[in-house]
């Protein structure tokens, strides 16, 4: 039981047990049914003491939840690196906005019945909705009205409860210390509000509206870049994508029309989404600059379980041959950032995926006109060196240069090893594709007015080689793109 639950609930809906489900659809109408009737309940509780009718003692109600028990080890397809539990045992995870993770949740529960038969059970969990997380749409539980409550807020109604609400699931520090269920699915439903709520926050865009291909940068240009094309195509009244929805999630439509306003203000990352159906556009997200944001931003996105997530950057060119405009495909990371250290370890190798490098240096062929020998004039692959100092320049730099020069570094940037690294912790696929912007160990320093007209022109493609490679990512299996690498030995069934 959480740690802030008190003894004596008198005020819950009826309990609903465990029912057998040979079907996904079938399985994935109860789960939004017990999600649904539980947090109606609970905002109604809410709303009634508001209004003075507050229950003598606490109300509750609980998560919905999936599980399976599989009596005995099964012969699987080895290609798959997902859909399939690693050992006979008991296995269950706790849901929450089925309706929002509808296509996500029938996927895996179907791979669960193909490649275990038997059934699945659905039913009512024992782990409490916090109040918070019943207004799932942002609204403030913590307003002036209050004040009025004649007890405590949390005397009434359960809280958020830190102490279920992490990563040791997806950390591998999960240990199962009371003999209960194996978890199915890398986030427990607190852990998946939490992040839902945060998005909403720090991007201002509903996470309905979040794509499964998403364009990380940390530069204005790019969504300027990026807003103009995907205007473009809402203006012209055809095509694959079907919205663009902006910050205020203000959408405009296939057709030029425009429905809400834009925000206020901007979010501290604002994401822009450009709506394809069954959520495979792309989303770009400018999470501005270093390693904080990139993991704060990761964190939350990696709940929706996208298919990919690509760095856009730019980068200082650490070998004299390159040239601003130049072109860095990661396949290395030297892992200087330190926001990671307590979740993955600097030991840890993160590994480049063959899928997305292909993809990305696909790309850059295609977008710039180049192949073979000739892409080597503008694209180099190499290694990234991700540091926490933006202001690394003005220290001592031989012990910097010398561990530039040992890890063989053809690039140094503030973000790219953090979102690399947490896609590999979080078991979402990865890339990196940066533009070199300055060559600060060759005197040539970010400053305004010493870029090249080579440089502008090569800035000009970056976002179109990153859309262009996300595209080809999308066109691939899921079960392919979504690599062995980055499954342990022990892994839950769900992506």
């Amino acid at each position: 039981m959480p740690k802030n639950a008190v003894a004596g609930v008198v005020a819950r809906p009826e309990f609903r047990p465990f029912e057998p489900f040979q079907d996904a659809t079938s399985a994935v109408d109860r789960l939004i049914e017990i999600y649904e009737r539980n947090t109606t309940f609970l905002r109604g509780a809410f709303q009634d003491a508001l209004d003075g009718r507050e229950q003598a003692g606490r109300t509750r109600a609980c998560y919905p939840a999936v599980r399976i028990t599989v009596p005995s080890h099964h012969i699987l397809d080895s290609r798959m690196s997902y859909g399939h539990v690693a050992e006979p045992g008991r296995y269950q995870t706790t849901v929450t906005r089925p309706r929002l993770f509808r296509h996500y949740l029938q996927q895996q529960i179907s791979l669960l019945l193909q490649n275990h038969g038997g059934v699945v059970e659905i039913g009512e969990s024992d782990l409490p909705i916090p109040l918070h997380f019943a207004f799932f749409d942002g609204a403030n539980v913590e307003g002036e009205r209050i004040e009025s409550l004649k007890r405590p807020l949390r005397d009434l109604f359960d809280a958020p409860d830190l102490g279920v609400t992490d990563d040791a699931i997806v950390n591998g520090t999960w240990r199962n210390t009371n003999g209960g269920p194996l978890p199915l699915a890398p986030f427990t439903a607190p852990r998946v509000d939490y992040s839902l709520l945060r998005l909403q926050h720090y991007t201002a865009t509903d996470p309905a509206h979040f794509q499964n291909f998403v364009l990380f940068t940390n530069y204005q240009f790019y969504v300027d870049e990026f807003l103009a094309w995907a205007r473009g195509l809402m203006a012209d009244g055809q095509g694959e994508y079907e919205q663009l929805v902006e910050p205020g999630n203000r959408v405009t439509f296939l057709g030029g029309q425009v429905q809400g306003e834009a925000a206020a203000r901007m979010p501290q990352m604002p994401a822009y989404h450009l709506v394809r159906k069954g959520h495979t556009g792309i989303t770009l997200v400018n999470i501005g600059v270093g390693p904080s944001n990139a993991k704060t931003i990761t964190d939350h996105v990696a709940v929706l379980r996208p298919h990919a997530w690509l760095m856009l950057g730019h980068c200082a060119g650490l070998r004299d041959t390159q040239r601003l405009g130049d072109y860095v495909l990661a396949h290395g990371y030297v892992r200087e950032d330190h926001v990671l250290d307590a979740d993955l370890p600097t030991w840890v190798p993160v590994p480049p995926l063959a899928e997305v490098q292909v993809a990305l240096e696909q790309a850059v062929a295609e977008v710039a006109g180049l192949s073979g020998w000739e892409l080597k004039h503008i694209v180099r692959t190499g290694t990234v060196a991700t540091i926490d100092d933006r202001n690394w320049e003005l220290r001592d730099q031989s012990e910097l240069v010398q561990r530039f020069a040992q890890s063989r570094a053809v690039a140094l940037d503030m973000e790219s090893a953090t979102i690399a690294a947490n896609g590999f912790r979080l078991r979402v696929p990865y890339g990196t594709l940066l533009c070199v912007s300055d060559k600060p160990l060759h005197g040539e320093l970010k400053l305004p007015g010493m870029a090249s007209v080579f440089y502008r022109t090569q800035v000009n493609q970056h976002l179109k080689i990153g859309i262009r490679a996300l595209e080809h990512l999308r066109e691939m299996p899921l079960e392919r793109l979504h690599s062995r690498k980055l499954r342990s030995f022990m892994e839950t069934a769900f992506q």
